[in-house]
């Protein structure tokens, strides 16, 4: 079974910047793709940056492109999502997700295993 956990979030000021990171529990991370997304109460969860398996392809939501860098280290079953120049519009619970398959992706539904989110405030 897999799990997903999520850390690293917390308050942080406007044009601060915050690296979160997402640990694997389960058999073969380093051959699925990963991905995060965020969600404002009130709103649809949206997609922030996807990773391939090995790492050879990223992309990225329009507003975080050259804010956002998401990484992977296979050997230590985790992902990251560093962020920069952060303002008060990123604040939202961010989740980390598992790819049902190894290149990147985009859309919510190509995702099979979610964590619990965790939560990034920025005050302006």
């Amino acid at each position: 079974q897999v799990q997903l956990v999520e850390s690293g979030g917390g308050l942080v000021q406007t044009g601060g910047s915050l690296r979160l990171s997402c640990a694997f529990s389960g058999r073969a991370f380093s051959t699925y793709a990963m991905g995060w997304f965020r969600q404002v109460p009130g709103k649809e969860r949206e997609f922030v940056a996807t990773i391939a398996a090995r790492g050879s392809a990223t992309d990225y939501a329009a507003p975080e492109k050259g804010r956002c860098t998401i990484s992977r280290d296979n050997a230590k079953n985790t992902v990251y999502l560093q962020m920069n120049r952060l303002k008060p519009d990123d604040t939202a619970v961010y989740y980390c997700a598992k790819h049902a398959r190894s290149w990147i992706g985009v859309n919510q539904a190509e995702y099979n295993f979610w964590g619990r989110g965790t939560q990034v405030p920025v005050s302006s």
